[in-house]
């Protein structure tokens, strides 16, 4: 089986619960959905350049790396038929699989895998232009070791956040981040708004990599 890899490096993780950590991220071709604010559009089209690679071709490349967390991401990575293969491969290996998803596709299948990665799981809130998708049943399955992370652009969006946090109890089942649509939100109003409704143990996550890097360069 092979899977269309459209970058491969590492980095630290920019967002997540390891925020600051080394990883090698695997960007994998295609998505279902089409964020107003996404910055990977490179990868969601189905004729976008890629190396077809094996599961053992990936788990070489990270062991070479010497890096032990693994982030698979797109794209949309759960749209990869034999996902759980991949998954299973790295974390037999001693890797910390997360998996990036933007929360419109069931994690049911790998949730209660024997190998279960980590997810950090989107809720697509209104300025995305893609709410209407998102696969609510998926909070059944998470754990304490999962993320549900809102992308914010303006204040109907942090309204919004807050209550499905609020409708879904997300902060008693897992971690809760909510970061901007960089340049969109400044994050000192995200601060005010969490204040406001006493948004206790949710977490304003900024996007590391775009302070470090020119936010347009790829690759890190």
């Amino acid at each position: 089986m092979l899977y269309p890899v459209t970058e491969k490096f590492v980095s630290i993780n920019g967002e997540g619960k390891r925020a600051g950590e080394l990883a090698v991220f695997i960007r994998f071709r295609k998505c279902n959905l089409r964020c107003s604010y996404c910055d990977t559009m490179l990868a969601n089209s189905n004729d976008c350049s890629v190396e077809m690679l094996t599961a053992d071709e990936i788990l070489n490349y990270i062991h070479e790396e010497g890096v032990t967390n693994v982030t698979l991401t797109g794209g949309e990575p759960l749209l990869q038929e034999n996902i759980e293969v991949l998954v299973e491969k790295l974390m037999k290996s001693g890797h910390r699989v997360e998996i990036e998803t933007n929360g419109s596709i069931s994690i049911k299948k790998l949730s209660q895998s024997n190998y279960r990665p980590s997810f950090t799981l989107d809720y697509k809130l209104p300025s995305s232009n893609m709410e209407s998708f998102m696969l609510t049943e998926n909070y059944d399955d998470l754990t304490k070791n999962d993320v549900v992370k809102f992308v914010a652009g303006n204040l109907t969006d942090l309204k919004k956040a807050a209550e499905i946090i609020k409708k879904f109890s997300l902060t008693e089942k897992c971690l809760v981040y909510i970061s901007p649509v960089f340049g969109k939100l400044n994050p000192d109003g995200i601060v005010e708004f969490m204040k406001l409704k006493h948004l206790n143990q949710v977490r304003l996550q900024l996007q590391l990599h775009k302070f470090i890097w020119n936010p347009e360069e790829r690759g890190v």
